[in-house]
């Protein structure tokens, strides 16, 4: 019944509310009250996540925006899935709930995922299972920063950051007394029904501002093209498929349930609001088991997907945020404070047994001060506080319960002299992780402090108004997370024992990138190259026996992954091109072309002997192992190719495009190679602007469309859960 109300409360707000919002500007000239519909320029697009102001192509670092009618096209179920078409970024895949961000084939605690310049809160760099707790539906714009980002967001952006803009803390007064927007979808490939409102408004005094948005989403179990699990997997297990059994998925069904209401008082020089919001969500984890590791190992009792057995999550968090901002301040520009309170429990059910409980309670303070130029100078400074204390209890406990402090201190800076502008950062983090004594599997340290410094510096060359180029060289360091430091016991997820060692250094990461951008008359043209050398880089090894040689370590028949450090190194490439083909009475034609690869192995070329220990209660499993430091790097992104060709002509507009996931033949020990596969998928929609300025906008999008057997490598189950079938996916959105 509760859900029949949100929907029926949704379509009300969707035929209601533009006329209500004619009425209320009858008297005014016809105009859009929300852009989030129309055309975009991204490059002219202010990014929030510098606190230097200033646009995509201002910034000498590497940034992709997603806002307006191509963000409304990407919006997926996941925050990684709606990401997943930009260049050099892909998505992890543990079931339609879970999609976390890979930036150039960074992934988990290398890449920071934030709300509006904050930390999610989430434990998503725990677990492949974990989601992500931003709900990417109601997102004004999404930013990704392409390479280290330590210098604004501290250790956990070695790899990058993807920022996500919401607004749910108003800083300005809107157009319009009350404006908004709202949408419902359907989807065909797993029967999804979703409902989104939208409010922002002004009080008549001008200066009290309100925002609340609300979404609910619930879909089935997705089709597929053919059985769950992989034709090498079948082989291997020397199964033969139930009749009947293909097609669906079993366990992938989702729920999420998102809302928030902010108020902010705006004067002439700033504002101060404060926000609440929650988000719940319930999804299935596919495959017989709860993961398995590489994607390779499968235990043939486990069907968890079957009957009572199937494993599911229960995510909730409550989130209180402040933010202030004041300008004009004599020698600085601008002052920003945001701090950010996050309680954040997951369950895991198996069946209808409680198996693992995390919780996760975080704070987050932090401020900017935008300085005035000093000595051609114009710079910030910034510090970033952080607190978290989790806790595990059950079957997933694999980790013990920490508390963590992070304190960073830094400033950036940018200068320009002629045709160059350069940028200057230094940033310097302590941190402390405390972990809960174990009697039962002591660790040699319960408590490590860290200290991490980062540098940057970069140049762009403006050569003129089409052709720009920069050249960045960054040095960035990253602490141990918990996870590596103190895991001892079997992770359900992935099907492995994992072992941590307490012992761990930080890693360092230098970095140096070659970007050009030029824009045509027809033709907008933007590539990147860049190579990282990394010191002590943190990474799972997967041991082999020296009681058993040449094969995997196993500890009661399930595979061990140790946290080790060896040096590594990465390179790769991405480009992409939009190129204006026609543009006449039939309509405008625009041809979009994209690729990335990346590559990623360890560097010492050594192999050394290594003591075991797995601790099961109260005893100890000894074993004998050896770890090689050389060759591939595990679940790393395969080499893509995409294209999109676009039309438009006035209220409609139309795309059809295709991605090539090239076959991943470039695996670790222990690892299998995936096949290549083809995504192609198409959108058309037909939109209407009323007189009174409000909009509809009726839209058709089509995913998979070959109905191709899709099995991302980054997926630790990939041989379990393929990714969903032809779907069509069908909705009306309303502007006013």
């Amino acid at each position: 019944m509760r859900r029949k109300s949100l929907f029926l409360a949704l379509l009300a707000a969707l035929v209601i509310a533009p006329s209500a919002s004619a009425a209320d500007t009858a008297a005014t000239a016809p105009q859009a009250h929300d852009p989030d519909h129309e055309p975009v320029d991204l490059s002219a697009v202010q990014v929030r996540a510098s606190v230097l102001p200033g646009t995509a192509e201002d910034l000498a670092r590497p940034v992709e925006i997603l806002a307006g009618e191509r963000l409304d096209a990407a919006k997926a179920s996941s925050l990684g899935e709606t990401v997943n078409k930009l260049p050099g970024v892909q998505s992890s895949y543990f079931g339609p709930g879970v999609g976390r961000p890979i930036v150039r084939g960074f992934d988990g605690a290398r890449v920071q995922v934030l709300s509006d310049g904050l930390g999610s809160g989430d434990v998503s760099t725990v677990s492949a299972d974990h989601a992500v707790s931003i709900e990417p539906f109601l997102a004004n714009q999404i930013e990704v920063l392409k390479g280290p980002s330590t210098l604004l967001y501290g250790s956990g952006a070695i790899g990058g950051a993807v920022n996500v803009i919401d607004g749910r803390i108003p800083e300005t007064v809107t157009a319009e007394p009350l404006q908004g927007r709202a949408e419902l979808r359907g989807g065909t490939v797993n029967d999804e029904k979703t409902g989104m409102l939208r409010l922002d408004g002004t009080s008549a005094s001008g200066n009290l501002v309100f925002h609340f948005d609300a979404l609910h989403r619930e879909t089935g179990d997705y089709a597929i093209p053919g059985f769950a699990e992989s034709a090498r997997q079948l082989a291997a297990e020397g199964e033969i498929p139930e009749p009947g059994s293909s097609g669906t998925l079993a366990n992938s069904a989702l729920r999420t349930d998102s809302a928030a209401l902010g108020l902010s008082w705006v004067g002439g020089r700033g504002f101060a609001g404060v926000g609440y919001s929650l988000f719940n969500t319930r999804y299935g984890v596919p495959g017989h088991s709860h993961g398995d590791g590489d994607g390779d190992g499968h235990d043939a009792d486990d069907d968890h997907h079957h009957g009572e057995d199937a494993v599911h999550i229960l995510m909730d968090q409550r989130r209180t945020e402040v933010r202030a901002g004041l300008d004009e301040l004599g020698a600085f520009e601008t002052l920003r404070i945001k701090f950010a309170d996050t309680r954040y429990t997951h369950t895991e059910f198996e069946g209808e047994a409680i198996g693992t409980v995390f919780d996760n309670a975080s704070k987050e303070a932090r401020l900017e001060l935008v300085h005035q130029p000093w000595a051609g100078w114009r710079g910030a400074f910034g510090v970033q506080w952080a607190n978290r204390t989790f806790d595990a209890v059950g079957e997933e406990a694999f980790v013990p319960g920490t508390e963590g402090n992070d304190t960073g201190l830094f400033w950036i800076g940018e200068r320009r002299s002629g045709d160059f502008k350069f940028e200057l950062g230094a940033r310097h983090d302590r941190n402390t992780i405390d972990a809960v004594p174990q009697p039962l599997a002591p660790l040699r340290s319960n408590s490590r402090k860290f200290e991490a410094i980062s540098g940057s510096a970069a140049v762009q060359w403006e050569l003129n108004d089409r052709f720009h180029a920069s050249l960045g060289l960054d040095r960035s360091q990253r602490v141990p997370t918990a996870e590596e430091l103190f895991s001892n016991g079997l992770h359900v997820a992935t099907g492995t024992m994992e072992i941590g060692d307490d012992t761990l250094g930080v890693e360092t990461a230098n970095r140096l990138e070659l970007g050009v951008r030029w824009h045509g008359e027809r033709i907008d043209l933007g590539a990147a190259i860049y190579g990282i050398r990394y010191a002590d880089f943190i990474y799972q090894a997967s041991p082999t026996s020296l009681d058993n040689p040449g094969n995997p370590l196993m500890d009661d028949g399930v595979p061990v992954r140790l946290w080790n450090q060896a040096d590594a190194r990465f390179h790769g490439m991405e480009a992409d091109a939009t190129i204006a083909l026609v543009d006449n009475d039939l309509g405008a034609w625009d041809l979009r072309v994209f690729g990335d690869v990346v590559r990623g192995k360890l560097a010492d070329g050594v192999e050394r002997d290594v003591d075991v220990g797995v601790f099961h209660g109260e005893h100890v499993h000894r074993h004998a192992a050896r770890i090689s430091e050389r060759g591939n790097l595990p679940r790393l992104a395969p080499s893509r190719l995409g294209s999109e060709l676009s039309w438009s002509n006035g209220a409609w507009r139309a795309s059809l495009g295709a991605v090539r996931y090239l076959k991943q033949d470039r695996v670790a020990a222990n690892e299998t190679v995936t096949p290549g596969y083809t995504l192609v998928d198409a959108h058309l929609a037909w939109h209407r602007d009323t007189p009174s300025g409000n909009a509809w906008e009726v839209f058709l999008d089509g995913s998979n469309l070959l109905d191709r057997e899709a099995r991302p490598h980054t997926s630790f189950l990939k041989d379990l859960a393929p990714l969903p079938g032809r779907g069509i996916a069908f909705g009306v959105r309303a502007f006013f």
